[in-house]
């Protein structure tokens, strides 16, 4: 292999890319995994907060502090679940669709100043690569 390994590849641009995210998200007062429920709740309400940890991958019970944050902070709801009170609906409110937006903006406009080196045509099919492989499920 003329390369190093793909895992190597992309560690470092994970750590690349969580490091210019930080100031966009601690300027929104959010951690990176108040944003990732952020950005799951902007699909749909989350019918449980156990179906919400799946969707990001978050432990459920790491997830209840981030839900109270942001609760807190006025960007979800959580209402008890009309067919089962022992649930609880969460959903992205008014404010935390803004700050989402907000932070979605910022973190584009990071993406492109990251991927200006690349030709368009490679930096297009890189983000058709990697989408398609977080999209496969193995």
């Amino acid at each position: 292999m003329d390369r190093p390994e793909l895992g190597f590849l992309l560690s470092r641009l994970m750590r690349e890319v969580m490091a210019r995210e930080k100031p966009i998200l601690d300027a929104a007062g959010l951690e990176m995994w108040d944003y990732a429920v952020l950005s799951a709740l902007a699909d749909s309400d989350a019918p449980t907060q156990a179906q919400l940890a799946a969707t990001t991958g978050r432990d459920k019970t790491r997830l209840i502090g981030n839900l109270d944050r942001l609760e807190a902070q006025g960007m979800v709801a959580r209402e008890p679940d009309p067919a089962d009170r022992r649930n609880r609906i969460v959903s992205l409110t008014p404010a935390g669709s803004r700050v989402l937006r907000s932070c979605r903006d910022a973190i584009g406009t990071m993406e492109t100043e990251l991927l200006a080196d690349l030709d368009p045509a490679d930096r297009a099919a890189f983000e058709r690569a990697l989408t398609a492989l977080a999209d496969t499920e193995r």
